[in-house]
């Protein structure tokens, strides 16, 4: 989930594609906007950066180990074959 600085800095952002011509986002609006942002983000079950790296981390160790599996089979099915 997403810390409270990276709130901070999305509501910014928000604020920041605001038109000039009205003004600035008032400080009741900016917190206003992090807690809709917050709930929204929670909805949406969003992992860190870091879990979904070590997700990936784990996917691909267990590629490799279905595809070392895979072998093994195919040379067991040959062995099995040719007896």
């Amino acid at each position: 989930m997403l810390n409270p600085s990276q709130l901070e800095s999305v509501a910014k952002k928000i604020a920041e594609i605001i038109p000039e011509g009205f003004g600035e986002m008032p400080a009741g609006m900016q917190s206003q906007v992090k807690t809709v942002l917050a709930s929204a983000f929670d909805k949406m079950e969003l992992v860190t950066r870091e879990e979904f790296d070590i997700q990936s981390g784990v996917l691909a160790k267990t590629r490799s180990k279905l595809e070392q599996l895979e072998k093994q089979v195919v040379e067991l099915e040959q062995l099995l074959k040719d007896k």
